[in-house]
C-alpha cells in the first residue's frame, strides 16, 4: 500500500525556519518525481517545488524561490523541504506527492503556520 507522511510542520515566528520531511513506503520511490504543495485557507493548492528523478533537476515556485529547498534522500525514501526566512504568507497546510507518468499519491499533510 503506497503511503506518503509528512512531519516537521509547526508554529514558527516570521523570520525563522522549518523543515519538512515526507517519508514514502509501499512504493518505488527513486522511480518518483517528488513535490511539495500547500494550500492556505481559502485557496486552492499550489505547487511550491519538485525534485526530480535522480535530484538532478528542482523547479520552485517564484513566491518561494531562493528562500525553500527541497532535497531527497532515496536510501531513506524519504523528501525533505527546508523553508528558510518564512512569512505569514507561507501559512498553510503542505503535502507531498509522488508522480510518474501513470501513479500519483499523496500525503495527509502537514499544518505550517508563520505567526509572531
Amino acid at each position: 500500500q503506497p503511503q506518503l507522511v509528512e512531519s516537521g510542520g509547526g508554529l514558527v515566528q516570521p523570520g525563522g525556519s522549518l523543515t519538512l520531511s515526507c517519508a514514502a513506503s509501499g512504493f518505488n520511490f527513486r522511480g518518483f518525481l517528488m513535490s511539495w504543495f500547500r494550500q492556505a485557507p481559502g485557496k486552492e493548492r499550489e505547487l511550491v517545488g519538485s525534485i526530480s528523478v535522480g535530484g538532478i533537476i528542482y523547479n520552485y515556485a517564484r513566491a518561494v524561490k531562493g528562500r525553500f529547498t527541497i532535497s531527497r534522500d532515496d536510501a531513506k525514501n524519504t523528501v525533505y523541504l527546508q523553508m528558510n526566512s518564512l512569512k505569514p504568507d507561507d501559512t498553510a497546510v503542505y503535502f507531498c506527492k509522488a508522480s510518474t507518468a501513470t501513479d500519483n499519491y499523496w500525503g495527509q499533510g502537514t499544518q505550517v503556520t508563520v505567526s509572531s
